[in-house]
């Protein structure tokens, strides 16, 4: 069984080919520039050199005809036939209330699909492209929607509703609905293994600490609350957006700087974070490189760990006790300063770092003292594998 996995973007497409036996990547791959001149397709193979296609592409649907042929493609290629292809798993932003769990793409799915592009019209209208694209090309291929916000449906109602007249959560469906689902759901189930738990007896707060970052908090493998909100710009500060505000900020730029809806939107998701408060980059690396020297540098990754902790705190509340804290993503995985000062002053909930433990990068590993009574895991993320895992369940049940 070999699951073709797409993330499709406004101009570009993510794409992995998982061998189901023995949950081997084959081949990974991205297309950029996608509708415009100097499109690039770059795949890799482990133990061969990268692969490079320049060739310009119309659409989507060019780009995923490309990905095809180089799958099967006699020199470059992993398959022979795109009839290896079981099925793909295509990365869906937005689900809405419609579902807590992947499906099987048909009609009725395409429907919703649709009808959430509102709620994220950045992200959703290239994922109904891509599926679209693959259909055509792949009519007889099961398709399978799989939702960074369906790991979180399962909140319970306190948890994603707003203190907002309630029509309009009736009329408009205005609500929290959480992203990152899918990389929560994998780095949480990751833990209880390592910690050889059953993952129903475990309370996790997971950090998913990227230019994107969000948090989780995981009760028995259900999600109970999380950071992001509506809209991936609410929560934590992040690389370019604000994380949560009062709201009449919004109001007062709107009146006292005369600017619209769109520059408004446009100074709270790109121009914010920690790149607005530091005024050098959103990279936390170039932040820790000029922090030394720079007030303002070091000012950005205060915020950003003092909001981290802050959340980390309520969780726990939410849980009512938390086992194990987790850091996944860009920075997570990557940045043992970050994680350290994340994780500095959690002492009182039972939280002890072992810095020679977490002296590591991108891979999993505990990084808490043996007598920490909170354990403290280093995840690598794999959103890909875990769109084919449920992928496949769909397609077999």
């Amino acid at each position: 069984m070999k699951v073709l996995v797409i993330n499709c973007g406004s101009s570009s497409l993510k794409y992995q080919l998982i061998n189901m036996q023995d949950e081997r990547c084959l081949a990974q791959g991205l297309i950029e520039r996608i509708g415009s001149e100097g499109t690039v397709l770059s795949q890799k193979v482990e133990g061969r050199e990268k692969y490079i296609v320049k060739q310009n592409m119309q659409d989507h649907k060019d780009a995923i005809k490309l990905v095809l042929e180089t799958l099967i493609d006699k020199t470059n290629g992993v398959i022979k036939s795109v009839d290896e292809i079981s099925s793909v798993g295509h990365r869906v932003v937005h689900g809405g209330e419609y579902y807590s769990k992947s499906v099987l793409i048909d009609e009725e799915v395409m429907k919703a699909l649709e009808s959430c592009s509102k709620l994220a019209p950045l992200h959703n209208p290239p994922n109904i492209i891509g599926i679209n694209s693959c259909k055509a090309l792949m009519p007889s291929t099961p398709m399978v929607a799989v939702f960074d916000t369906a790991f979180h449906q399962n909140m319970p109602k306190y948890a994603y509703i707003y203190a907002l007249p309630y029509e309009l959560y009736e009329k408009h469906k205005i609500r929290k609905y959480g992203f990152h689902g899918t990389s929560h759901k994998y780095v949480s189930r990751v833990a209880s293994k390592m910690m050889n738990k059953d993952i129903k007896d475990l309370k996790i707060v997971s950090c998913h600490l990227g230019n994107g970052a969000s948090i989780a908090a995981i009760k028995g493998g259900i999600s109970i609350d999380t950071s992001m909100g509506f809209t991936p710009l609410a929560g934590i500060a992040m690389g370019t957006r604000s994380g949560n505000i009062d709201p009449s900020i919004i109001t007062f730029l709107m009146e006292e700087l005369s600017l619209s809806p769109e520059q408004v939107s446009d100074i709270l998701n790109k121009k914010s974070g920690v790149l607005g408060i530091s005024g050098i980059s959103s990279d936390f690396r170039d932040l820790w490189a000029a922090a030394k020297d720079n007030e303002r540098a070091q000012l950005a990754l205060d915020v950003f760990h003092y909001e981290v902790r802050r959340f980390i705190c309520a969780y726990a509340g939410a849980l009512e006790g938390v086992d194990c804290i987790i850091f996944t993503a860009g920075v997570g995985e990557n940045s043992s300063k970050s994680r350290e000062a994340c994780c500095k002053g959690l002492e009182f909930l039972g939280v002890k770092i072992d810095r020679e433990k977490n002296n590591v990068i991108g891979i999993a590993a505990e990084i808490s003292t043996a007598d920490s009574k909170v354990k403290v895991f280093v995840i690598p993320t794999n959103e890909e594998l875990m769109i084919a895992r449920d992928t496949l369940e769909v397609v077999n049940s």
